[in-house]
């Protein structure tokens, strides 16, 4: 049976696609202007970890979010798992070196911030970037974990929004090397985007597939490729798939994964976005090991496709991370 054919206009939410792309256009101007107003240049390792408070909100988060991923730690004197974790998040600031920013929101002194964010329990840690609001994950958890949270984000942030991080005195990498040559403008990709999209409504997928990916070869950050990519290796996988049966097998058998990613697949194709986003985080609860990691990566695949502002995807992200953490 021949899935319900689906456009640019279709499953991939062109609102988000649109708002990733001024978002990232902001981004660029915001280091731009800074360039030549003389900042932009190295910042001490002291930066990389900063109190933050509601009147610095705008200024020490929401702004140098257009440059560095901020993740922000909500902490409290009295919480003890809050002094477990925010000693090995500074740590890490200081070894990414630059990659991201801490943020240290004391949520006794900042009650208006906590509420704002929806805190319902410290330690609670969440993402800005380019101005737009991540939840990662909450309570104290196990230092790989971070790390695999951590390294997401910083991809996230620089293919969606070209964040590249900021470099701090001291960096053995900046001292002495030589000035890098400036970076060539990508693109344009309308043609091949254009015939990308018009191989998705020709049901060709494969065509629409290796299309992106030639825009993404020499483009990596190109938002529009990379969820049309994504949504074209979905209709590629239920191209041919009999709903009934992929239904009845999801069903007899919750254990089974590749079962329930083909569920999920067609949930989506069908519009059930919550239900496909609930079906994976389930699997990913009740598994372990490598069918985690399978159904997890299925998880975001499906973000891509959606697209990351749209509220579904925040609610998913926020409901994975309380079942890895």
């Amino acid at each position: 049976m021949q899935p319900r054919n689906m456009s640019m206009s279709g499953v991939v939410d062109l609102a988000a696609v649109k708002a990733a792309g001024e978002a990232k256009a902001k981004a660029e101007q915001a280091r731009a202007q800074a360039a030549r107003e003389g900042g932009g240049g190295a910042v001490p390792p002291s930066a990389l970890v900063i109190d933050v408070d509601e009147a610095g909100f705008e200024r020490d988060i929401l702004q140098r979010s257009t440059e560095v991923p901020v993740v922000i730690d909500f902490w409290a004197e009295w919480c003890e798992p809050c002094k477990q974790l925010g000693p090995l998040l500074e740590r890490l600031a200081a070894e990414y070196n630059g990659r991201f920013v801490l943020a240290k929101i004391d949520v006794d002194a900042n009650q208006m911030l906590m509420q704002q964010f929806g805190i319902q329990g410290i330690p609670a840690v969440f993402a800005v970037v380019a101005g737009q609001a991540l939840p990662l994950f909450q309570g104290a958890a196990p230092e790989a974990q971070i790390r695999q949270t951590l390294d997401e984000l910083i991809r996230v942030g620089e293919e969606r929004f070209g964040l590249t991080g900021i470099t701090v005195d001291g960096d053995p990498a900046a001292a002495g090397s030589p000035a890098a040559a400036p970076a060539q403008p990508a693109g344009p990709y309308d043609a091949l985007l254009e015939a990308a999209a018009r191989a998705l409504d020709a049901n060709d997928f494969g065509g629409a597939v290796q299309a992106y990916k030639n825009v993404l070869v020499d483009d990596p950050g190109n938002t529009e490729a990379k969820l049309g990519l994504a949504q074209a290796e979905l209709l590629s996988r239920v191209q041919g798939m009999d709903p009934q049966v992929v239904r009845k097998n999801a069903a007899d058998d919750p254990a089974d994964v590749p079962a329930q990613l083909a569920a999920a697949d067609l949930d989506l194709v069908g519009g059930h976005v919550e239900d496909a986003f609930g079906r994976l985080v389930d699997t990913v609860r009740r598994t372990a090991g490598a069918d985690r990691d399978t159904a997890r990566v299925r998880l975001l695949e499906l973000f891509e496709v959606i697209g990351p502002d749209d509220p579904r995807v925040t609610k998913a992200r926020a409901a994975l991370a309380r079942v890895l953490f």
